[in-house]
């Protein structure tokens, strides 16, 4: 079983994958954005062509734990994901996720063009491996 994870912002969707055991995460592509339309049938192709049964999302919550504008937002785009092919959504707190994958990019010594290419697919892959992690126990 295939699991994917979006890091969904306002202007990327980040996207990794589980291997069919759900014991590793990938990222695998960023989405720039467009509109709901694009963004969604992007999402849709990767969700068949891996064959996923979940979609793991990053959802933005406040440093103190309440949910702000950015979880309303990422709300939002997940209503639309389900109206338009019905994925079963889960959410994973994905706070300091971006700053972690930033740190890991600076240790693996990687300029900053290229981490800013790949600075959403590692958060999508943090978001959801963390997720694999707490289910495999």
């Amino acid at each position: 079983m295939r699991i994917l994870g979006l890091d969904v912002g306002t202007k990327t969707v980040g996207v990794a994958v589980s291997d069919p055991l759900g014991f590793t995460a990938q990222g695998i592509t960023t989405i720039k954005r467009k509109n709901y339309n694009y963004d969604i049938a992007e999402i849709k192709k990767i969700y068949d062509e891996y064959s996923a049964e979940i979609i793991v999302v990053g959802l933005p919550k406040n440093m103190n734990g309440t949910l702000g504008e950015a979880a309303e937002r990422t709300y939002k785009f997940c209503e639309k994901l389900e109206a338009s092919f019905n994925p079963k959504i889960e959410y994973w707190d994905e706070r300091l996720t971006t700053m972690a994958a930033h740190r890991a990019m600076l240790e693996a010594d990687l300029s900053r063009g290229r981490r800013k290419e790949i600075v959403d697919k590692i958060a999508a892959a943090l978001i959801l491996q963390g997720y694999l992690d707490r289910n495999s126990k």
